[in-house]
């Protein structure tokens, strides 16, 4: 099968960046790679603007800034409430971060999010073109390949989780389970940012589904094919390079030098998320204090922690513990001219940011599980050549299996974070510069180009006719 030279590509995703952030700064990882990838083909980025209205009409909103046209959406309160907090937030969220305890199961929660991925199938469908492909992202749209299907899309849909997949046995304990997932054979393509994750997806459909994996690696279920493959996402490399160079950059690294006031500083970059382990670094870096007297004063601990889905409880609850544990840390540690914990609510533009990672001597990055983490690329790309800091990185991140030459730990052991963290203070220059080298190679090698084209190759060539596809690519 062959896609003419006036394919599109249309990307969908539960919220749409708006159109100016690219310029300003603010955009996320994500965001980022998706607004990059339609620079480079034509087509459209749809999903939610964000925004809620009192009766959902199914009015298209269409923009363009930036070289990217985005065509967005608003829903209910109704929508937001069982949809995004409830189902996406408070029950998948959880789960495929290995968090049953806090996981809620509600059927208006289920039903909401039902209910929203059809309205996105609805809304989207007179817009597709016979010859255009498909992409969705991530967890938030996970029946909307089957809702398109049933309204006749015959297009090659693809699917890109950018969390974990949970172990089969922790899956099993979401009701409704095995219907939800069987939605997924209606994609040609889902990817998947580690073996690890693809590979408990294809345990649990061959396991609990009976689906059948041929020699190719392809899954057969209900005469539906798909191929599961591993594409880890990366960072616009080039770009945040020269970021990290720009006069803002610049000046956010002078101004940290002269805060830091010569001592060494430890940065951590995370929305505020229980999956991040926040309060499990804070203990760690708490143990390093107390264990190595002779560092305090000599170094401090920056955590940018902006808020997130602040309607939700969880969110909520970490927030306080955070503040709690940060407060009670800097009353036992703290002199009258340093403080151990700087521990900001608030975000950051990725320029400014750049800065930031570029003066810090070591880059704290410990989620208890993550998808991939780009903090972990960013602060690599960040860093000077000639005088590089020191990524410590958490084994439960995706990022992991390709940044090995970071220092790896367990980040629910508080001894090994603090020795990481003494380890990294005491690295000399020659072995940060090879560790660095390392790291740049593979965040230059597999960067957010290689992510996006290793996907769209994959999702734009049919087997069934082994015919490759070319898309028209914006000159």
């Amino acid at each position: 099968m062959e896609f003419n030279t006036l394919s599109r590509l249309i990307v969908i995703s539960n919220r749409v960046q708006p159109p100016g952030a690219a310029s300003s700064g603010a955009q996320g990882g994500l965001s980022v790679a998706l607004a990059a990838a339609l620079r480079e083909y034509t087509g459209f980025w749809f999903g939610w603007s964000g925004e809620s209205t009192e009766q959902f009409t199914g009015h298209i909103n269409f923009e363009r800034d930036d070289g990217v046209t985005t065509a967005t959406i608003d829903l209910e309160d109704q929508d937001i409430e069982e949809y995004y907090n409830g189902y996406a937030n408070r029950t998948l969220w959880p789960l495929f971060h290995d968090r049953v305890d806090l996981a809620e199961y509600e059927r208006g929660f289920a039903g909401g999010y039902q209910r929203v991925n059809e309205r996105f199938a609805e809304t989207l469908r007179p817009l597709v073109e016979p010859d255009d492909a498909i992409w969705v992202q991530d967890y938030h749209l996970f029946p909307l390949g089957s809702e398109l299907r049933k309204l006749g899309c015959e297009n090659r849909i693809g699917l890109f989780l950018h969390i974990p997949w949970p172990a089969r046995r922790v899956l099993s304990s979401l009701p409704m389970a095995e219907e939800l997932v069987s939605t997924l054979f209606a994609y040609d393509v889902i990817g998947f940012h580690t073996d690890e994750w693809r590979d408990s997806f294809t345990e649990y459909v061959t396991q609990q589904l009976g689906a059948v994996l041929n020699d190719e690696g392809d899954i057969s279920l209900g005469g539906r094919t798909i191929r599961a493959i591993t594409c880890p996402i990366g960072i616009d490399t080039k770009e945040f390079v020269a970021m990290s160079q720009s006069e803002t950059a610049k000046l956010s690294y002078r101004q940290m030098r002269e805060s830091a006031n010569n001592r060494e500083m430890i940065v951590g970059v995370d929305r505020l998320d229980y999956s991040k382990g926040l309060e499990e670094r804070f203990l760690g870096y708490e143990r390093f204090l107390v264990e190595h007297p002779e560092e305090r004063k000599e170094v401090f601990l920056l955590q940018i922690a902006p808020p997130s889905r602040e309607t939700v409880e969880t969110y909520q609850n970490i927030r306080t513990a955070l503040e709690g544990l940060s407060g009670r840390i800097n009353g036992a540690y703290a002199d009258i001219d340093w403080v151990p914990i700087r521990y900001v609510n608030q975000g950051y533009r990725r320029d400014v940011l750049a800065g930031i990672y570029r003066a810090a001597k070591i880059g704290l990055v410990t989620p208890l599980r993550d998808g991939m983490n780009l903090v972990a690329k960013e602060y690599v790309a960040a860093q000077d050549p000639e005088d590089p800091g020191v990524l410590i990185l958490s084994r439960f991140a995706g990022a992991a299996i390709q940044l090995k030459d970071a220092v790896l730990i367990n980040p629910y052991s508080a001894e090994e974070m603090a020795d990481a963290i003494a380890s990294a203070l005491r690295m000399d220059k020659p072995e940060r510069i090879r560790r660095w080298r390392l790291l740049m190679d593979s965040v230059e090698k597999e960067d957010v180009v290689w992510w996006r084209q290793t996907f769209v190759d994959a999702l734009m060539t049919d087997d069934r006719s082994d015919d490759s596809v070319d898309i028209a690519v914006v000159e």
